[in-house]
């Protein structure tokens, strides 16, 4: 059996058999020539190596799944894995109701079925905010962690091979809450949600909270400003203003440490308007401020240290013993590439924004919309859309075993997901060889442009 993991949480446990039911169901849709070659079955009793060969072999066949872009976005290979989810959490199908939190602090509750996916309870959200259909695609649900001050330090945003009500009451713990957020990086497609009263008191909430917050950076006379646009009411006008403002649209993370200009430097790492905002704090408490543009990142790669024992399935993500890097590839010049390396807890959610600005970014290059990005209905039940999934960049699977030493490596694109094999293998060789994140968006730069 294998415990699939995604972002040091256990997600499901799955055997061979479930694999290769899968496995048969891909060929049964899509054909024996557009789906990868599976592990074969034996005969007599696996020996350590062969079990080490097997699990290699189960990676590589889910991680060339995941990158299909027909088949990591078909609802055959994303049910497989919340129907898992389900059964691994052993939470039998039930109506719940489930909070939902508004920037605003206000709960939004929904009458859900635990067994429903993402889209399902994003859907049930908006239908209780009466937020239009066509405005949907513009937010998404996160997984956030409420800190002692009241804020939210984001641990992933939901995906679509996950049950929300699962994912976070197995987590066991009240801190791990769902809230609802713009999915965008693009303030111009604020218009669009601004044309619909609710969208507009959306934005304008989470605008609030951003500046409550200090995300976004705010001078006595604009605070004057925007006090004065408040007590007016003026909702549009405040969202306008905000937009002028330093940090309007980033989302900005908890304090963590690069190895930038110098190794284990202090630095708040912040994501939006296509980069990623260091505030560095140097060795001598002097503070620097730079931003990385995602367009010169030529890749980039998530890597983890997890404990090898499998441990209860509600461990936090956020626990100590699971330390994890982001780190990627930049043009720092026109022949100078070099390294660039953010350890924090949330690297799994920083190449989360990455891949939607890397996704937003190719959507428009290529001259198609935005809101083909997101959903549209198909016979009465929502659907990503084609090019969504065209650009899609799936996440990949590796698998530690128990007994090896406690370092692991881990991959990712969209998610942290690792396939841990519960078996004795004494193997102690390197995982996750193929973690490199291509970025499509990326740009050859002369020197006179940098």
């Amino acid at each position: 059996a294998y415990n699939i993991h995604v972002n040091g949480v256990l997600h499901c446990r799955v055997r061979y058999s479930q694999l290769l039911g899968l496995h048969e169901q891909l060929r049964k849709e899509y054909g024996a020539n557009v789906v990868p070659a599976f592990p074969p079955k034996k005969i007599f009793t696996l020996t350590p190596a062969e079990v080490e060969q097997r699990r290699e072999q189960l990676e590589k066949y889910m991680q060339a799944v995941r990158q299909d872009p027909t088949l990591g976005g078909s609802e055959t290979f994303n049910s497989f894995l919340r129907k898992a989810q389900q059964e691994t959490q052993q939470i039998p199908t039930e109506e719940v109701v489930l909070e939902v939190l508004l920037s605003n602090g206000q709960k939004v509750k929904v009458t859900i079925l635990t067994s429903d996916q993402t889209e399902d309870v994003l859907e049930a959200v908006a239908s209780k905010l009466d937020l239009p259909d066509d405005l949907v695609g513009y937010f998404s649900l996160f997984l956030v962690r409420e800190t002692k001050d009241g804020a939210f330090s984001f641990v992933r945003k939901l995906q679509e091979f996950e049950l929300p009500y699962v994912s976070v009451t197995s987590l066991h713990n009240p801190e791990f809450q769902i809230i609802l957020r713009k999915s965008y990086w693009d303030s111009a497609y604020d218009d669009d949600v601004m044309e619909h009263r609710v969208g507009l008191n959306l934005l304008y909430a989470q605008t609030v909270s951003d500046i409550e917050h200090g995300w976004i950076l705010v001078n006595k006379e604009q605070h004057r400003q925007l006090k004065s646009l408040q007590e007016k009411v003026s909702k549009k006008e405040f969202i306008r203003l905000a937009q002028t403002l330093k940090y309007y649209g980033y989302l900005k993370f908890d304090p963590c440490v690069t190895d930038f200009p110098e190794k284990g430097c202090h630095v708040v790492v912040s994501a939006g308007n296509n980069e990623l905002n260091f505030q560095v704090r140097l060795p001598n408490e002097q503070i620097k401020e730079g931003s990385f543009k995602v367009t010169r990142m030529r890749c980039w790669r998530v890597t983890s240290s997890v404990p090898m024992n499998n441990g209860p399935s509600g461990s936090s993500p956020g626990k100590s013993e699971v330390k994890l890097e982001l780190a990627f590839e930049y043009l720092m010049s026109k022949d100078r590439l070099q390294w660039v390396t953010i350890t924090s807890p949330q690297a799994i959610m920083l190449s989360i924004c990455l891949q939607s600005m890397v996704d937003e970014l190719m959507v428009k290059k290529s001259g198609g919309s935005i809101r083909k990005m997101f959903r549209r209905r198909v016979n009465g039940a929502l659907r990503r859309s084609d090019s969504q999934q065209a650009v899609k960049s799936p996440p990949l699977l590796d698998s530690p075993d128990a007994s090896w030493e406690p370092m692991a490596k881990l991959s990712s694109k969209l998610t942290s997901v690792s396939l841990r094999g519960i078996s004795h293998s004494s193997s102690a060789n390197d995982v996750g060889a193929n973690d490199f994140h291509g970025n499509y968006a990326f740009e050859g730069i002369g020197d006179e442009d940098l």
